[in-house]
């Protein structure tokens, strides 16, 4: 079933800006329990960065996580973004072409307003699927 991005995003989104060292927003992450944080620039969307960045782009290359920022390693400009009023249907084929497990939500030429997740698609096109359940057990188990 079709729904509008609204209605499954997650509204909460954690933000630090580009000059942000990799430690702080692996602490962040941490914190908050998320795998990602969007990374802003004057209310407006710079990137994104994803605890597979951190591996990939950080800890693999050998950067020091307290001097590398975050605007050095995360997803660079132009992000792939939703609007709050699009659809489900749009989320899935955006997600499929550019091999993306989420997508940032922004509203107002780029103010980010939330972010959507595969897991988020999953438990709104079929609730008992396995990837549902997955998404919606509590982390580490």
């Amino acid at each position: 079933m079709t729904r509008r991005i609204r209605d499954v995003m997650s509204p909460a989104t954690v933000a630090v800006e580009p000059m942000t060292t990799v430690a702080r927003a692996a602490r962040l992450m941490r914190e908050e329990d998320v795998g990602d944080v969007l990374v802003t620039y004057d209310c407006d969307l710079f990137g994104v960065l994803t605890d597979r960045d951190i591996v990939l782009r950080s800890v693999a290359d050998g950067r020091d996580p307290d001097a590398t920022t975050v605007g050095a390693v995360c997803t660079p400009p132009p992000v792939v973004t939703l609007e709050p009023d699009d659809t489900t249907d749009r989320a899935a084929e955006l997600m499929r072409r550019h091999a993306v497990r989420r997508l940032p939500v922004v509203e107002h030429g780029g103010v980010p307003v939330g972010v959507v997740t595969l897991g988020d698609l999953a438990t709104t096109d079929d609730p008992h699927s396995a990837l549902a359940d997955i998404s919606r057990a509590a982390p580490g188990h």
